[in-house]
């Protein structure tokens, strides 16, 4: 007979646990016969002995089992999903999903809202007067029939087992666990049905993963689920040392969105889209390589499919179309401050954190899960490290709705631009690729 006392001594004392074991420690703690206690005990052991890649695929099945599995398999040809470990201006789903579903991949992806400095899609669609997020699994899979785009908060009774594991993870210091983080992702990803997955593994100041080596960790763990699971996965580490496009705040980065799915946008946010859009395309088989699903993508995106399916998804879940096709009419906040840069340089830090950060306190995020949202606030951060700053041309500005705030935000993201006389190399959009096949 298996106890919980016993799983718990065997993790601590280093041995690896079978399916069968993890499935009875998943049950007890979804049904609440394993007490907390116990379940922080096992997360502590597993925080500092670790898992093997079999052990944490055994996790993330169990605790995708532990709820509702979405079955797409009578919609779509092949379910594809995509999922961001966080950032600063990390608005990449607004457009990858169109851009995607525009080609003739069907995306139907469910999004969380943001916590901390790492902003979350579905505020940002909130942005939208009217955008519905909380829909029904026989309304996400019709939609997702009709046209081939979907884009909700998570519904139904899915991973309840995660979400349990997590918040005692949250109170007993074990967040950072890499085999814990990997299953929680992909756990979520399986049970919403997704057959293939691109993760971008987000790495810097701005990112849960503060380097290479350990976004790399957390990539590779969340890959080999992926190949133990039989779901074809490819990650991204990508660079969050400075915001992700210019615009960190959620009717602003819709804004942005917005600007990209026309053919614009900010360079760095455009190249991101089409690098994470392109090997979605080459997972669903829809194009043989990389070369000839940018080829494809562009054209959709610069002749004016992407933009034409986004305005179909705002459409379906009830959003205002006007005021897409009109952006002045989003949310907008009423101080809007340009501030100049104080000396001329090559700027050689944007500290993505402290800019997350400043985007929370002006209320743009939420510092705890009962904050709410001020969809109209946040900051533009107009140059990239590398960049030749001229002393007084605008470096960043602030939107806000409280003058104490704009204050406050103009004086820390000052101090997060390092601007000196040395030349500075731009960072990479993306440091590796990790493939599960």
């Amino acid at each position: 007979m298996l106890r919980a006392v016993d799983l718990i001594t065997k993790k601590r004392d280093g041995g690896e646990l079978t399916q069968a074991e993890i499935a009875f420690f998943v049950e007890g703690l979804t049904s609440g016969v394993i007490p907390d206690y116990q379940v922080a005990a096992w997360a502590m052991a597993v925080f500092f002995r670790g898992m093997t890649a079999r052990e944490t695929t055994y996790l993330t099945l169990a605790m995708a089992a532990s709820g509702d599995l979405l079955d797409l398999s009578d919609t779509v040809k092949l379910a594809v999903d995509k999922h961001s470990t966080g950032g600063v201006g990390d608005k990449v789903t607004l457009v990858v999903e169109p851009l995607v579903a525009s080609c003739g991949v069907p995306m139907g992806k469910m999004s969380g809202r943001g916590l901390g400095f790492s902003g979350g899609t579905i505020d940002k669609l909130e942005s939208i007067p009217g955008f519905r997020t909380a829909l029904t699994t026989a309304e996400f899979k019709a939609q997702l029939k009709r046209i081939g785009v979907v884009l909700t908060g998570q519904s139904g009774n899915l991973t309840p087992a995660d979400g349990k594991l997590y918040a005692l993870r949250d109170v007993t210091g074990t967040v950072n666990s890499i085999p814990l983080i990997a299953s929680s992702v992909m756990s979520k990803k399986i049970a919403g049905g997704a057959q293939a997955i691109v993760l971008d593994v987000k790495v810097g100041t701005g990112a849960f993963m503060p380097t290479v080596a350990e976004a790399v960790k957390l990539a590779d763990a969340m890959v080999a689920i992926g190949r133990h699971a039989q779901r074809r996965t490819v990650a991204l580490i990508a660079d969050m040392n400075q915001p992700l496009g210019h615009a960190v705040g959620n009717a602003l980065e819709v804004r942005e969105a917005i600007d990209t799915l026309h053919g614009g946008g900010p360079a760095d946010f455009r190249e991101h889209c089409l690098v994470v859009a392109a090997h979605l395309l080459v997972l669903a088989r829809h194009a043989r390589g990389l070369p000839a699903a940018r080829a494809e993508l562009l054209r959709a995106l610069d002749g004016g499919a992407a933009w034409a399916k986004f305005k179909q998804l705002v459409a379906a879940q009830g959003g205002d179309v006007d005021a897409v096709e009109h952006p002045e009419r989003l949310p907008a906040a009423r101080f809007v401050e340009v501030v100049p840069a104080p000396r001329s340089g090559i700027l050689s830090r944007v500290d993505a954190r402290e800019i997350g950060l400043s985007s929370v306190d002006l209320g743009a995020g939420r510092a705890t899960k009962a904050d709410k949202i001020d969809h109209a606030v946040g900051l533009v951060i107009h140059h990239k490290v590398g960049d030749h700053i001229r002393r007084g041309e605008p470096l960043f500005t602030v939107h806000a709705n409280a003058a104490d705030r704009l204050a406050a935000a103009r004086s820390r993201v000052l101090a997060a631009h390092r601007i000196g006389a040395r030349a500075v190399q731009p960072l990479p959009l993306f440091y590796k690729t990790l493939k599960s096949h």
